[in-house]
């Protein structure tokens, strides 16, 4: 019996993608956190999951006509979201320092336990795979 990635792994492997792509885009916020008008962006990462999941169940939107809209930019920028700013700045940038170095942080952490979680994954198919 052959052992397929995406059942053995299921959606960790999305969900790494997707700390990945967070972290670009929390990294750039703090890049231009003194570019006059900056706006800060953030990637809406429940809704990628959710993508990923309905993907794998099956229960996904298919388009059965080409005049359909075409629904599944996975990866793409429909996930990126402009953050609504708590206080305002005087030259239109959108990004608060501490707030995105907080959320960096947080995103870090759970990439590392999402990492862990598939590394143990990997480690277990491998003695499955032996026979221990």
């Amino acid at each position: 019996m052959a052992i397929s990635f995406d059942s053995a792994l299921g959606i960790h492997e999305q969900a790494l993608q997707g700390r990945v792509k967070r972290a670009e885009v929390l990294a750039n916020n703090l890049a231009n956190a003194d570019t006059p008008g900056y706006k800060a962006r953030d990637v809406d990462f429940q809704a990628m999951m959710q993508k990923a999941q309905d993907s794998m169940s099956g229960f996904g939107m298919a388009t059965t006509h080409s005049a359909h809209m075409d629904t599944s930019s996975a990866g793409g920028d429909s996930e990126l979201l402009y953050r609504n700013p708590h206080q305002p700045s005087v030259d239109g940038n959108t990004v608060d320092a501490q707030q995105e170095q907080s959320r960096f942080m947080r995103n870090a952490m759970d990439y590392q336990a999402s990492f862990q979680f598939l590394s143990s994954k990997f480690s277990g198919l491998t003695k499955a795979i032996k026979g221990e």
